[in-house]
């Protein structure tokens, strides 16, 4: 199977400290061989932009550069979408 190459990119806008972010994590733990994990720290200077569109939102969830969910995970929404994604790359 080859599906690690076209695996699902998750994206996570976060800062520390984060405990939204880490309840996040949690949730998305029995998911996480479907997907890669990318975590964007907002505060970090080349981050600027990220920072301003969602300082108030964090965690933010973006499938694939695309916006997904934000403050809480939403695992319906989450798997439909990883399943999507997964069919079309097939």
């Amino acid at each position: 199977c080859s599906a690690g190459a076209n695996k699902p990119v998750l994206t996570l806008f976060t800062k520390k400290p984060c405990p939204l972010c880490d309840e996040a994590k949690e949730v998305l733990e029995p998911y996480k061989r479907r997907f890669i994990l990318q975590e964007v720290d907002i505060t970090l200077p080349e981050n600027s932009a990220w920072f301003d569109k969602y300082k108030y939102d964090i965690p933010v969830f973006h499938l694939n550069g695309k916006f997904l969910m934000k403050h809480r995970v939403n695992i319906q929404k989450f798997e439909d979408q990883l399943r999507k994604l997964e069919l079309q790359s097939d």
